[in-house]
């Protein structure tokens, strides 16, 4: 019953929902990080293995290498959508229709706060400066993505005629972006569902973790309708980031029920990868892909996932590209000790045996304050043959 209202009262049957990855551009936007040119091809020929419907490229107005790296991901012949970033200046379009992009996205703010003390201007020219910009995009025949920056702080009056005028002047979709992460899920759900009841427009999440709620926003986003969602590689993005591309197609996939095309076995190689060319570490208890995530030490948990995996685990390991570990600690049962013993070193245990071994995990554990590596364990178990032959001798 639960997941039946879970699929059906939120969502049609066979909704679809499009994955819009912007790790390299809002990503590269973190404090500190620089992409190489060859990373950035790099990372978006991953992206396309993965299967994301649309990759935002970067800035084309940048110039320079950015512009050339853009031109040369379009050529690469991708089957994703490129996109590239605009403000509402025709001038910054025209540079992004020269890299050859299928797709822009034209940026400006819809808050009060933006709107007096960044641009120094008022809603009227704002709406302005938005409907110039997108009519000169679609009469040259490109995807448009008109990018509400802080609409989660706008007045939903205002932002819901910014939506309808950017509807008039061929936008295709709106996104919705929570710039400063102040979104919460309830009124995600309440902003979105009233947006497209009164507009009837596509619309992307775009939401950013400044609060740690990026992923269940862009989730309670989806839940009111927005059929886009935008995401980085490991949620890289300004300040906390953005919602993380793994944890939002895993959320799609198992929480949400729906059928999503995604290659996920890539998941851990390329969180590896843009983790070392962002030179951000990739967390070990990092949602999806962290390496602690299929690690189970405690004793009743290792039982547990001994038996069947899915008492502890919702997806397998190798669905994400990791494998499953059984650590042995302080926290660790026999039946980890006979398991790990068995199936890693090849040594058959009895209970007596795993019993006794048992104990001396715990102790070593506690006294180095870690859990054991393999060396360590093999080390006590042949201290305990030495110790079980010169009783017996």
């Amino acid at each position: 019953m639960v997941d039946s209202m879970n699929r059906d009262w939120f969502l049609e049957e066979g909704a679809k929902v499009y994955i819009v990855d912007t790790t390299l551009r809002d990503g590269e936007q973190t404090a500190g990080v620089v992409f190489a040119n060859a990373e950035k091809v790099r990372i978006a020929k991953y992206l396309d293995q993965i299967g994301i419907d649309q990759i935002e490229a970067g800035i084309p107005v940048m110039g320079g290498f950015e512009k050339e790296c853009i031109r040369h991901i379009v050529n690469l012949g991708l089957k994703a959508s490129i996109m590239a970033w605009n403000r509402a200046v025709i001038s910054d379009i025209k540079e992004s229709l020269e890299c050859g992009v299928d797709a822009v996205a034209i940026s400006i703010s819809t808050s009060d706060i933006h709107i007096e003390h960044k641009l120094q201007t008022t809603r009227e020219d704002v709406l302005r400066r938005m409907a110039d910009a997108v009519k000169f995009a679609k009469d040259n025949d490109v995807y448009v993505s008109v990018n509400a920056e802080d609409a989660s702080r706008s007045d939903l009056d205002y932002l819901t005629e910014f939506a309808l005028i950017a509807k008039h002047a061929g936008a295709d979709r709106l996104r919705f972006c929570d710039t400063v992460g102040t979104l919460t899920p309830l009124t995600t759900y309440r902003y979105v569902k009233t947006l497209i009841d009164a507009v009837g427009l596509d619309i992307e999440m775009h939401t950013h973790n400044d609060f740690g709620m990026a992923t269940a926003n862009a989730l309670a986003g989806v839940y009111g309708g927005a059929n886009y969602v935008g995401v980085t590689v490991n949620g890289l993005g300004e300040r906390a980031g953005n919602a993380c591309l793994q944890e939002v197609i895993m959320v799609l996939k198992y929480l949400l029920k729906l059928n999503v095309p995604y290659d996920t076995m890539l998941f851990k190689e390329v969180a590896e990868y843009v983790a070392s060319a962002s030179g951000r570490l990739l967390p070990v208890s990092k949602p999806i892909v962290g390496s602690n995530i299929f690690a189970h030490e405690s004793g009743i948990h290792g039982d547990g996932v001994l038996k069947n995996p899915l008492t502890y685990e919702v997806f397998t390991p190798e669905e994400v590209g990791l494998e499953r570990q059984m650590v042995l600690g302080k926290h660790s049962g026999s039946a980890a000790v006979r398991s790990k013993f068995n199936k890693e070193y090849g040594i058959e245990l009895n209970n007596k045996e795993a019993d006794e071994l048992l104990e001396r995990v715990r102790a070593l554990s506690i006294n180095l304050k870690r859990s054991l590596f393999d060396k360590e364990l093999i080390y006590i178990y042949d201290e305990y043959l030495k110790q079980k032959e010169n009783n017996n001798s």
